[in-house]
């Protein structure tokens, strides 16, 4: 057997929303270390095109493996859906994203009808429509790009009045159709779950893949014998953010529900320099 790994858990994401899966993985092992990296100077991915995403993400694990992780967490939807098919295959430690988890929890109803929002990245892969059907092919899905809420969650506005008129504006068809389940395909948006179950109802699941991403963090630890030493002291966490923005606090508060976290700010060239480095490494 192998010894005990105490080395941190990396997670990364566009920018904070990937805190919501942080938050949960924190509260369900609070003896691992968490190294968090949110590019938030680069948010969102969504709107970039599938090269540009596969680009940063290998930036971002680069990074993060410089940093000495044990398993890594693509919190992030659209990495999920547009890079990881390729990558999650490429690196010494196991990657994990929410696409294929969220797929599966949404499944455990036996739902009738799935209903998907998420990025314009996301939705275009077709990733959790094709998730779904390999499980369950007779499972109607329906899908709908949502652009203007993950600006709307940056800007903090979880119970503004805009925000419920965008979610009218682009979700009163797929309510409408009669989703019996609602699959929040990106991490920024279970801080608008309570927003969006009083829009589709109390018949309406909505599915949060971060506790998901919990069980098969353990499943991980388990199969690779990684999980950290038993101890009582809660190790040292740190999070890297690639920008400050205006409501940073706010936001770090709202995800994390505390803004008193180590967080070091990082310049996106340092990223780029963590990738060339580990190619360079690799031709060696």
């Amino acid at each position: 057997m192998c010894s005990p790994n105490n080395n941190p858990i990396g997670i990364f994401d566009s920018g904070l929303g990937g805190l919501t899966v942080a938050r949960a993985i924190r509260n369900a092992f609070p003896n691992e270390a968490i190294c968090y990296l949110g590019d938030t100077a680069r948010v969102p991915y969504g709107s970039k095109s599938p090269d540009t995403v596969k680009r940063y993400a290998r930036e971002d694990i680069a990074f993060l493996l410089s940093r000495n992780v044990k398993v890594i967490v693509a919190a992030c939807n659209t990495v999920s859906a547009a890079a990881l098919p390729e990558l999650i295959n490429c690196y010494p430690v196991p990657v994990l994203g929410v696409v294929e988890i969220g797929a599966e929890t949404a499944l455990e109803d036996a739902p009738k009808k799935i209903g998907i929002i998420g990025t314009e990245t996301t939705v275009r892969s077709q990733a959790y429509v094709r998730a779904i059907l390999k499980r369950s092919p007779e499972t109607e899905v329906v899908q709908k790009a949502c652009p203007l809420l993950v600006p709307l969650i940056e800007e903090g506005w979880f119970e503004h009045d805009v925000t419920r008129m965008v979610i009218e504006e682009y979700l009163a068809p797929m309510r409408d159709s009669g989703v019996n389940s609602l699959i929040l395909g990106c991490t920024h948006y279970p801080l608008i779950r309570p927003m969006l179950q009083d829009f589709f109802g109390p018949s309406v699941r909505t599915v949060d893949s971060a506790d998901a991403m919990v069980h098969a963090l353990n499943t991980a630890f388990n199969s690779n014998q990684i999980g950290r030493a038993n101890t009582n002291n809660s190790a040292a966490s740190l999070y890297y953010v690639t920008d400050r923005g205006t409501h940073f606090s706010k936001l770090l508060a709202a995800f994390m529900g505390e803004n008193d976290l180590p967080v070091e700010q990082i310049r996106c060239d340092e990223l780029t320099l963590a990738l060339e480095k580990r190619e360079a490494e690799s031709k060696k």
